[in-house]
């Protein structure tokens, strides 16, 4: 064994294979039935061919078939758990009922379940997107915001890349120095601009953007509206009296959904007819 014997025939010389060339070449053999086997078994229909050009063939992912006949995935969404507390108020609320605004916000403040005093919140769904409006609230909603007049003090810092204000006013001779900015401001909405009224003619216009002051618009990808309305304290009055002021100012048009909640709190359905 291992040894190469070679005969003559008709002058042409034949070289016998040892048992080691014969061994490997029977496992080729093998491994090119086992993967035609494998191809056959993928289902293909008369005239279809698959060329394996390396690698292993994927194998199929199984479908379990349900009674009714239709395949079931093997992977299964996992729902969210919800603690007890909130369980519990959750059955407080009919879903399917609209609430007029003043049971709405009486409904918040019965199951909202924080140990803090959480803010009252809403939620439109609005027809467009690209939404976006400055509104003064009657009451004060609770978040006290930073605002900040553009300035050399204000440059320094953004080359720092600080941002510490939640509104930003410049005044036209200030825009030139603010551009270079725009990819730090932009994204976060303080880029100062005609349309968010942010743009102002002097440092007078200041004090329409403190206090009470908000701007309401969409997400960047969905017609859609978060704000918040006040604190769970405040009297139910002053809640409602800044929710009309919102909604007046969206145009109740223009809303298909709404909904009012707190921090800790399941969501109520807005009838905005009453």
């Amino acid at each position: 064994m291992g040894k190469t014997k070679t005969a003559v025939l008709s002058g042409t010389p034949l070289e016998k294979k040892s048992g080691k060339q014969i061994y490997e070449e029977k496992k080729r053999r093998k491994k090119l039935e086992e993967k035609k086997a494998q191809v056959a078994g993928l289902g293909l229909k008369g005239g279809e061919r698959i060329k394996v050009v390396g690698g292993e063939i994927i194998p199929q992912e199984e479908e379990k078939v349900t009674g009714t006949g239709e395949p079931q995935s093997q992977k299964h969404k996992k729902t969210k758990a919800r603690g007890k507390k909130y369980r519990q108020v959750y059955k407080k609320i009919d879903k399917a009922k609209r609430y007029p605004v003043s049971e709405a916000i009486k409904l918040v403040k019965k199951t909202s379940y924080a140990k803090f005093n959480a803010s009252v919140d809403l939620h439109l769904t609005i027809k467009k997107g690209g939404f976006s409006t400055d509104v003064s609230l009657p009451f004060f909603s609770g978040k006290q915001k930073r605002v900040e007049v553009a300035n050399d003090k204000t440059i320094e810092k953004l080359n720092e890349g600080k941002v510490n204000f939640d509104i930003l006013l410049a005044t036209s001779d200030m825009m030139p120095k603010l551009l270079p900015f725009a990819r730090l401001l932009g994204p976060r909405g303080l880029m100062p601009n005609p349309k968010a009224g942010t743009l102002i003619k002097d440092k007078k216009s200041v004090n329409k953007f403190s206090g009470n002051s908000l701007v309401i618009k969409t997400e960047k990808s969905r017609p859609i509206i978060h704000t918040s309305v006040g604190k769970v304290s405040q009297k139910d009055s002053e809640l409602k009296e800044n929710i009309d002021t919102i909604i007046e100012a969206v145009n109740k048009k223009q809303i298909e959904r709404a909904y009012l909640t707190s921090t800790m709190s399941p969501s109520v359905k807005i009838d905005l007819a009453n």
